[in-house]
């Protein structure tokens, strides 16, 4: 039954609770875990079960169509118990709520708010302002339910923008060490935002706009405290991550706070403009270095995702250097022709890209790369997909995300190019890839056989979950089952009942991301999470190795 009186914003939280859902990359990961520092912190609940729920998140991805198939499910999912509940408030956020704007309420009336991911600082105004709403039984006023950026940025081109609200949100996250991603003592942390480089298949630039720079001391701050709270591994995202430049001189700040700058767009070149160190600009690789000297008890440091074409010398060199930085790069790289990197808008050669790689394997010749491929790209020939594949088996990528070209409303490439290649073209294309890179990746894995690496721990593996999920249903357990998979309560009640002789798979990462998995005793399965042990390999797979704790 609904409330007739409109209660004040101190009082509505402790009453409602939330299930929060996220699609995508990293970036909406940690997208939705400063949302929920930012819910909680107002006195929200969070709730596992979307039945349970009196507010329905959806944090959405338009990269892939695969994502957006999921996330319009959910919708009618949740409009179907609208019919019963319909007290239930809805919200999409992320890029969906960006890119398809105020359409999305039309076509989805069931949807309650609309939140961009440039303007998420603004979500719980939106919350507040729905609740009330609905509780009043007033009409929706739309621009008190919906927050995007529209078509243009909301930073000025001038730097001296109005303050900058969305840095509020990383600034004042909230840690808590018993929460998924942080059980495992791992986190990630935004040092830029946005996209500068308009690949014609890509969203991106169109939902998370332009590429924003975060002052460095933020980022150190942010940082520190991360590790004072237990934080093992920091993972820095990035769009672009290796294009981050802070420009001193031209700092801007508003109520004492420096605001973040706008990025630039390079000509390229490695040995260009964006990597000269002038005495007052934070380059990334000057940014790696003093992560790296100032947080020494931070025991593992990555960043995701690069670009190849800018990718400087010097940031090279302090991974070489620097100890606690891993050995691993994820530099997407999209295809192996030239004319279709053209078409891709990507602004360099595949010339260029294998010089890259092989300026990586000179200065790490023990770092691992990961990269991406699109397969089906309008006018791809059976030559360009050759050049792709040959590419692939040149790079000896440890792992490569291959994906068949789908169509993103609202890039260059479904507006201006015909998708002109079979859905069964596409398939075979990206089976192709997929077995050569399955062969490279068990070459790999091969080469670690009787070595013993640094292992990250994450939780137990997914075939240790599965059968411990069965177990806990079969009741063969006795109860309820507390398991962490990668950070996951699957369930808290009741702590299983394990003898001293059984034995459970774990899973970590070495230092260049390579999957490992091992056995240990299950009653000190839990104290090994987060922490960082010596493994020795004495098998391997295409996709991890296994190995005996040392």
């Amino acid at each position: 039954m609904m409330m007739s009186r409109c209660p004040n914003q101190s009082d509505l939280p402790t009453t409602h609770r939330v299930f929060l859902e996220t699609f995508g990359c990293q970036m909406n990961e940690l997208d939705s875990e400063l949302i929920v520092g930012q819910l909680e912190g107002m006195g929200y609940r969070f709730t596992d079960d979307w039945k349970q729920a009196d507010i329905v998140l959806y944090n959405t991805c338009s990269v892939r169509e695969h994502a957006e198939a999921k996330v319009y499910s959910r919708l009618g999912r949740v409009g179907s118990r609208k019919r019963d509940r319909p007290q239930t408030l809805l919200g999409v956020i992320g890029c969906m709520a960006e890119r398809d704007g105020r359409d999305l309420l039309r076509r989805y009336p069931q949807v309650d708010l609309l939140c961009g991911p440039g303007e998420l600082d603004k979500l719980p105004m939106l919350i507040d302002n729905a609740l009330k709403t609905a509780m009043a039984d007033d009409p929706v006023n739309v621009s008190q339910t919906v927050a995007l950026q529209g078509s243009a940025s909301r930073r000025s081109g001038t730097l001296a923008a109005a303050e900058d609200r969305l840095e509020f949100l990383d600034l004042s996250r909230r840690f808590n060490p018993e929460a998924a991603q942080a059980q495992a003592r791992s986190a990630y942390v935004r040092i830029t935002r946005g996209c500068n480089k308009f690949c014609t298949y890509c969203v991106v630039p169109f939902t998370r706009g332009a590429e924003i720079h975060r002052p460095p001391d933020h980022i150190l701050d942010e940082c520190r405290r991360l590790v004072e709270a237990g934080v093992v591994e920091i993972t820095l995202l990035g769009q672009t991550v290796n294009h981050y430049r802070f420009e001193h001189g031209h700092a801007v700040e508003v109520h004492g706070v420096v605001q973040p700058q706008k990025g630039r767009s390079y000509a390229g070149g490695h040995d260009r403009d964006p990597f000269t160190d002038d005495g007052h600009t934070t380059t990334f690789a000057k940014l790696l270095q003093r992560i790296h000297e100032e947080l020494p008890d931070l025991q593992r440091l990555r960043f995701v995702t690069s670009y190849p074409r800018d990718f400087g010398n010097d940031v090279l060199e302090v991974m070489r250097d620097c100890p606690r930085i891993c050995r691993y790069l994820h530099v997407p790289v999209q295809s192996g022709s030239n004319r279709i990197l053209e078409m891709m808008n990507r602004g360099y050669t595949v010339e260029e890209y294998k010089d890259f790689i092989e300026r990586v394997r000179a200065y790490l010749p023990d770092a691992q790369l990961a990269s991406d491929f699109i397969v089906g790209f309008p006018t791809e020939t059976e030559e360009d997909f050759q050049a792709s594949v040959e590419l692939l088996t040149w790079s000896r990528f440890k792992n490569c995300f291959v994906f068949k070209y789908s169509p993103r409303p609202g890039t260059p490439a479904f507006d201006k190019m015909k998708d002109d290649i079979s859905e069964e073209e596409k398939k075979r294309r990206n089976n192709v890839m997929l077995s050569e890179q399955a062969a490279i990746s068990r070459a790999v894995h091969e080469s670690y056989l009787g070595s013993t690496v640094e292992v990250f721990v994450e939780g137990v593996s997914s075939r240790e979950a599965r059968k411990q999920r069965r177990a806990a249903r079969d009741g063969s357990l006795g109860g309820a089952v507390s398991l962490t998979v990668h950070g996951n309560d699957i369930n808290s009640e009741v702590a299983p009942t394990m003898s001293d002789d059984e034995t459970v798979q774990m899973s970590g990462r070495t230092s260049g991301d390579l999957i490992t998995m091992f056995d240990v005793p299950a009653t000190t399965s839990d104290s090994l999470i987060g922490a960082i042990v010596q493994v020795h390999v004495t098998n391997h797979a295409p996709l991890a190795l296994f190995g005996e704790l040392v």
